[in-house]
């Protein structure tokens, strides 16, 4: 386990998992280094944002925990600019328990959100369920990252989009123009890549895979959660959260609430996808 990164440290090595622990406390970033160590993972820790981003960029964490408050850039910016290279799965830390703060921290690209004091125990369990939904990528049957998809050419796009609604053989879901493949952890529209989230891309793959079955907040809140029971306490932070992740996602589509091509809410259950027919009214 290391103490600290730079933007000079060698990259890690294609096996095994790694993690990257950004927090000013010294007492609370050796708890969990210490934590995701005994998970098995790789831990690269950092005392700043600035530090913080070099770590991500340089050993490219599957899972990245992040406090709010942090000398210079605060966690919010930092979570906003890993965001602009990184899927790595954020876990935002703060000892603010506002739902405001919740909100912000979501919104600024963090996918999941813990209030200090928290229980070690409670962190690796919602590590290790972030872990069983991303079997690819993230990570491959020997634990290592996968290998980065490679998006097909943009000359490909016209003839995608023609075999778009018959691509299931390999993989693939379409709607719409909108195509996602839960095997490659690949997103496009009309051809073109769309970078997501994990949060944001478990969210779209749900409504993909629900079709026109209305799928409810509390079910993708569990979702997001890795708790694939059909049962589950769900709070309203929890229901807010994938409205932020929903809100998030509808935006990197250029999918507007009021005229939806792919996502369409259903005011007090939930969502599904979009009409087929409003696809030929847009284009």
């Amino acid at each position: 386990m290391s103490t600290g990164s730079s933007p000079s440290a060698a990259p890690t090595q294609a096996s095994g998992r790694v993690a990257v622990v950004i927090e000013d406390d010294a007492d609370i970033r050796n708890l969990l280094s210490a934590i995701l160590t005994q998970a098995g993972f790789t831990c690269h820790a950092s005392g700043t944002g600035a530090e913080g981003i070099d770590a991500v960029r340089t050993h490219q964490p599957i899972v990245t925990t992040l406090d709010i408050s942090l000398p210079g850039i605060d966690g919010f910016e930092v979570a906003r600019q890993i965001r602009a290279f990184s899927s790595t799965y954020i876990i935002m830390l703060s000892a603010r328990d506002e739902e405001i703060d919740t909100l912000m921290g979501l919104d600024a690209g963090a996918d999941d959100y813990l209030t200090k004091p928290f229980r070690p125990r409670e962190l690796r369990a919602r590590i290790e369920a972030m872990l069983r939904r991303y079997h690819l990528p993230g990570l491959t049957e020997s634990g290592g990252p996968a290998p980065a998809a490679t998006p097909a050419p943009a000359a490909a796009s016209s003839a995608r989009a023609a075999a778009a609604e018959d691509d299931d053989e390999a993989g693939w879901l379409a709607h719409n123009g909108l195509r996602i493949n839960e095997e490659m952890w690949l997103c496009d529209v009309d051809g073109s890549p769309v970078e997501l989230t994990r949060s944001e891309f478990d969210l779209l793959l749900a409504i993909m895979q629900g079709a026109r079955r209305v799928i409810s907040k509390d079910a993708l809140a569990l979702e997001l959660r890795g708790d694939y029971a059909t049962t589950g306490y769900v709070s309203d932070s929890d229901k807010r959260a994938v409205e932020v992740h929903m809100a998030n996602l509808r935006r990197k589509l250029n999918d507007p609430v009021g005229a939806p091509r792919f996502i369409e809410t259903v005011r007090g259950v939930g969502y599904r996808l979009a009409d087929a027919r409003r696809s030929t009214a847009r284009r």
